[in-house]
């Protein structure tokens, strides 16, 4: 059984969030997997973000601001 680090991407509303996170890989139909531990911290992050808890997200995860960089026009 190897663990490998992988960044996971959450995106909440104009909010996006880097999680580094372990992928479990070993003999089992079922690898590569992620821990109980870094699933529940990917949902802690995006109830964060959902939230509007932008500062208990930052602890667990690297945030980021999103802000358009053009506008489409409607017809």
């Amino acid at each position: 059984m190897t663990a490998k680090k992988k960044i996971k991407l959450i995106h909440e509303g104009r909010f996006a969030a880097e999680v580094e996170v372990d992928l479990i890989d070993d003999e089992t139909g079922w690898a590569p997997y992620l821990s109980v531990a870094d699933t529940r911290k990917l949902d802690a992050v995006r109830f964060a973000l959902k939230a509007g808890q932008i500062a208990e997200a930052a602890a667990l995860a690297r945030v980021f601001q999103l802000q358009p960089v053009s506008q489409r026009e409607s017809a």
